[in-house]
């Protein structure tokens, strides 16, 4: 490949009549064109390439800046799930209270139902004892009358 340096630095030999030697001349521009038909190939090669890796790269600094945007969404979403997992865990939770606590009471209101009718039924029960005693103690007296009567 013809460099910078061996262009400045070409010499041609000199023919007495008509100046340089032609077919010198015409080799090396051949040799030039050659040279700088490739160069400029491959530039134009390098310079598509260039364009086709800017738009790769653009289009990954998309895809780059969608997938922050999305993980960002789903980073807020997560958090409002999380959250409105929280306020029904503790909405849940203060139910769950008040029905232990509705439960509670409407079993000491039963415990003091079922006390208040074992009390009525203790009383009852005493009633009848009294009422029984009263009763066996008129059937021995009558009995006594009537042993009395007998003698």
């Amino acid at each position: 490949m013809i460099t910078p340096l061996d262009i400045e630095n070409k010499k041609f030999s000199k023919q007495m009549m008509n100046g340089y030697s032609v077919e010198e001349v015409d080799d090396f521009l051949d040799d030039l064109t050659l040279d700088y038909s490739k160069n400029y190939k491959e530039l134009t090669e390098l310079k598509t390439k260039v364009e086709e890796l800017t738009k790769s790269l653009e289009h990954y600094k998309t895809i780059e800046s969608t997938l922050q945007n999305t993980l960002v969404m789903a980073q807020t979403t997560a958090e409002d799930v999380k959250r409105v997992a929280q306020q029904k865990a503790d909405q849940i939770i203060e139910e769950a209270k008040g029905t232990a606590q509705k439960q509670a009471m409407d079993l000491d209101n039963q415990i003091v139902a079922k006390k208040k009718e074992l009390e009525d039924v203790k009383k009852q029960f005493d009633i009848y004892k009294a009422k029984m005693e009263s009763l066996l103690i008129s059937q021995l007296e009558l009995i006594k009358d009537i042993n009395k009567n007998e003698e």
